[in-house]
């Protein structure tokens, strides 16, 4: 019999689909969730919080493996501090992490977190697979809904977004496998002016706006405009196109002739 994953973060957006897929495998999961929730077949919901380091030895019970989803705007370099420390206690054999691309080269708080939760996995004696993940199509779209009313276009701004279908099955295959270590970048099939991506937009809420290019300042719009958020060439790639997932995430109503 085999022991079940803990799931941090398994009620968030890439944990909806990634927990699935890990059942469809005939795995058992076991979920971390700061609120309470009540059990499923083959999922089995406990309380906790990495930022707070509550729960997790209750929580890493027989665990084995562990997919470190769990993420905010902070204590991610915390939370995983505390996570890396309570599974080395528990023996834990493999921990994996989702990260983000250009997490060591990014001069943004959020970027400087993930980069020292990456290290801690590294450091923590843990056999561990680090995947980094560039910005998913769910969390480009309010941005560029706020550029379009705005009618703002940052220059040199560029992303690579990718479906989080695709995101949760590279993760699934990841954490059913042995530790790899830092493994390939995972971005979408296209890099992409975020111009180009707000035009697409309203082209398909049959909108024409003109853009009104502007400058990001300091340090974070030089980063930007040297592309240190995007994947290498060595990067995994999605096929889901920013133009496909606008279709498929919100349909517009055919005209009536």
């Amino acid at each position: 019999m085999s022991t079940p994953i803990l799931v941090t973060g398994g009620t968030g957006n890439i944990g909806r689909h990634t927990v699935p897929l890990l059942r469809a495998e005939g795995r058992e999961v076991r979920i971390l969730s700061r609120h309470p929730r009540t059990d499923e077949p083959g999922v089995q919901y406990l309380q906790g919080d990495t930022v707070k380091g509550t729960g997790l030895e209750r929580a890493l019970e027989g665990v084995d493996t562990v997919l470190h989803l769990a993420g905010g705007a902070k204590g991610d370099d915390v939370a995983a501090r505390n996570l890396v420390a309570a599974a080395r206690s528990a023996r834990v054999k493999h921990l994996v992490l989702i990260s983000v691309v250009g997490a060591d080269r990014m001069p943004i708080g959020y970027f400087r977190m993930k980069a020292a939760a990456e290290k801690s996995f590294e450091n923590s004696g843990v056999p561990f697979t680090v995947l980094r993940v560039a910005q998913l199509h769910d969390f480009a779209l309010p941005m560029v809904k706020v550029l379009s009313k705005m009618r703002l276009a940052p220059r040199g701004l560029r992303f690579e977004s990718v479906g989080v279908q695709e995101v949760a099955e590279r993760l699934a295959e990841l954490t059913l496998g042995d530790p790899a270590g830092r493994v390939a970048d995972l971005a979408g099939p296209q890099v992409r002016e975020v111009a180009e991506m707000v035009r697409a937009y309203d082209r398909g809420r049959g909108r024409v706006h003109r853009l009104l290019p502007i400058r990001l300042p300091g340090a974070i719009g030089r980063a930007y405009r040297a592309g240190e958020n995007l994947a290498a060439d060595t990067a995994t790639r999605g096929t889901t196109t920013w133009e496909e997932f606008l279709a498929h995430r919100d349909p517009q109503p055919a005209s009536v002739a």
